[in-house]
């Protein structure tokens, strides 16, 4: 690492931390040549993520957007923050470990619903009304029927036979 102060190549490390919760480490260096000390950080480097909208523009992957649809979609039922959390972090790992540059908005949204089939229906129903945009009543009902046939499903796969 160049010295910030003599423009020399050569430093030692005379400490290192993990910070931001083990997302950076900061590291504590001092100048073979002058002597002073400095600081540096080593983050990961990230590629960007763009979301592919329907109508073809792209823009940045944001997680926290993520999260707000999906608190959006959960308001006044019995799920917790780190339930939401939890949810956001799998998708976030989901679409980071794709390797890829670009997901499309339909992609993402498919894995917040099967998210939030398992942890509250009346949240994935809600989620699932303004994502599909359910134009009248026989698209909602079509979707509850498609929901409550596979919970009856998977009921009965559950239940042990006698």
């Amino acid at each position: 690492m160049k010295c910030m102060y003599c423009g020399c190549l050569e430093s030692k490390v005379i400490d290192s931390r993990s910070t931001d919760e083990g997302r950076t480490i900061r590291r504590r260096r001092e100048c073979i040549q002058c002597g002073r000390r400095f600081t540096t950080y080593e983050t990961i480097e990230t590629t960007p993520v763009l979301v592919v909208k329907n109508g073809g523009n792209r823009q940045s992957f944001d997680p926290n957007k993520l999260k707000n649809g999906i608190i959006k979609a959960c308001e006044k039922r019995p799920v917790s923050m780190s339930k939401i959390d939890r949810l956001v972090e799998d998708i976030k790992k989901q679409v980071y470990n794709s390797l890829e540059q670009e997901i499309t908005s339909k992609r993402l949204g498919e894995m917040v619903m099967n998210g939030l089939k398992e942890i509250d229906e009346v949240a994935y129903v809600r989620y699932a009304s303004v994502y599909r945009q359910f134009t009248d009543i026989s698209s909602f009902m079509q979707e509850l029927e498609t929901l409550m046939s596979e919970n009856k499903k998977k009921n009965t796969e559950q239940k042990p036979e006698q």
